[in-house]
């Protein structure tokens, strides 16, 4: 969806039922309910039922909700994604893609059972080689068969794989977010940085908010409901932005200005790519207001 808001992506273990329930509360723009990292092997199965049938239930307002399932090659991930696809979610969200194929193999799973065009894919960017592939992924956005809409930065996961220090500064990280951000934004994919360990840690939480905003991602995954706020609050557009983004559209918007590529706002020069730039901010801010008043 065009100008979506996805400034909190929330996980919630898909194995339990009061947190699903809870989740209906949250403020977040959209839930992850997990059947991967958070479920245990036992659990498996059960959390696959308890989060399919939540997300069929329904009752979470304009939250986006999207289901990550085990990955293909487990005995669970063919299973997971058939009855995600039955559940009706916002989007699939499938781990460990270190290649192209992985996104074309789910988009056919899909496909198979006739899923709702609603239902998009999401892919877990969390291995040093779907870094070192970034763009080829991103690239399967051009065919719209494949549904792919988001990429999820799983930094945990590329931490450990490359022997890399995950300390407060990113010095390590940085480059990987860097050049899938890139690679989302050349096919018009939204991109979410990985999650904060630290949940406690409110200070060091919105320092690394801040930049990743700087960075230019859409948003950040996020393990606690208190980190919602703060992260909303940080990837949202200021008023004064809001304000001076539609100064720009109604410039542009004027009959003497409609075919100039340059005009001039409140005494600075504007070019077009800052109309585009203006209109793109302006929709988030709409859409961040539709969706606090759905849930309340």
């Amino acid at each position: 969806m065009a100008g979506r808001p996805r400034r909190s992506v929330l996980y919630m273990p898909g194995s339990n039922a009061r947190a699903l329930e809870k989740a209906k509360t949250i403020p977040a723009d959209a839930l992850i309910f997990d059947l991967e990292d958070a479920v245990a092997p036992d659990d498996k199965v059960r959390a696959r039922e308890r989060a399919c049938a939540a997300a069929a239930e329904g009752g979470y307002g304009g939250r986006e909700v999207v289901i990550r399932v085990n990955a293909l090659e487990t005995p669970w991930g063919a299973a997971d994604i058939l009855a995600a696809c039955e559940a009706g979610p916002d989007a699939i969200l499938i781990p460990k893609v270190i290649h192209s194929g992985d996104i074309i193999s789910a988009a056919k799973l899909l496909q198979s059972v006739h899923a709702p065009p609603k239902v998009r894919l999401w892919a877990m960017i969390e291995t040093p080689m779907a870094i070192l592939n970034a763009r080829t992924i991103a690239a399967r956005a051009v065919y719209d068969d494949n549904r792919l809409d988001c990429l999820v930065m799983g930094t945990n996961d590329l931490i450990k794989e490359s022997r890399a220090r995950g300390v407060h500064d990113r010095f390590a990280v940085v480059p990987w977010l860097a050049n899938t951000l890139v690679a989302a934004r050349a096919y018009k994919l939204d991109i979410i940085d990985g999650v904060y360990n630290e949940f406690r840690d409110t200070e060091g939480f919105r320092d690394e908010c801040e930049k990743s905003r700087i960075l230019g991602m859409d948003g950040k995954t996020l393990i606690h409901p208190s980190q919602v706020g703060p992260c909303n609050e940080i990837f949202s557009p200021t008023d004064d932005e809001v304000e001076w983004s539609r100064k720009v559209i109604d410039a542009f918007g004027q009959p003497e200005n409609e075919k100039k590529g340059v005009i001039v706002v409140d005494g600075q020069m504007v070019e077009r790519l800052h109309f585009t730039m203006a209109q793109r901010l302006v929709v988030i801010a709409d859409q961040i207001r539709a969706l606090e008043e759905s849930i309340g």
